[in-house]
């Protein structure tokens, strides 16, 4: 039985163009990563926010996005082990939300004589949200990439067996 002539040349274009989808979706997904960070940094609540926690969220936050660009130029050329990695970031930003937001969003800090919550539920909602588009978007990513990649390296490897492996 002949495969389908669409699926066919939808599997032959794969050998000569880049996945953009899985890149693009990780370049959003460091959007999505700035507006967090962004929104983190700009509060002011005392002094409540010149921990150690917070060092080490500025160096996440630079690993994150190298790491996330690194990625969504090796998906691009269909290399797997970065789907991989795309899937892991995810998985980190949804850790994150349990970290400093959860941990600012229950704390409360003394301003003169008035004792406020770090973080209101409005911001919190917003920077979940950010956390929770970037972590979708990087697994989506991954997931895009290792199907591509994984239908593309059988495919390379049927037209191998043929002899007919090497573009035109």
């Amino acid at each position: 039985m002949m495969p389908n002539n669409d699926a066919l040349i939808k599997k032959d274009r794969l050998r000569y163009t880049k996945n953009k989808l899985s890149a693009n979706l990780t370049l959003l997904a460091i959007v999505f990563n700035a507006l967090y960070f962004v929104n983190i940094y700009k509060s002011d609540v005392g002094s409540y926010y010149y921990k150690l926690i917070i060092g080490i969220s500025v160096v996440y936050n630079l690993l994150f996005m190298l790491f996330a660009f690194l990625s969504s130029e090796g998906v691009k050329s269909y290399k797997i082990s970065y789907s991989f990695v795309l899937a892991a970031l995810g998985i980190g930003q949804i850790i994150r939300i349990f970290i400093l937001p959860l941990s600012a969003k229950s704390d409360t800090i003394t301003m003169g004589d008035v004792q406020q919550v770090v973080m209101e539920s409005e911001q919190f909602t917003q920077v979940c949200i950010y956390l929770i588009a970037s972590a979708v978007l990087c697994i989506i990513a991954g997931i895009i990439a290792f199907i591509k990649t994984r239908t593309l390296v059988s495919y390379q490897a049927e037209l191998d067996k043929k002899g007919k492996g090497s573009k035109p």
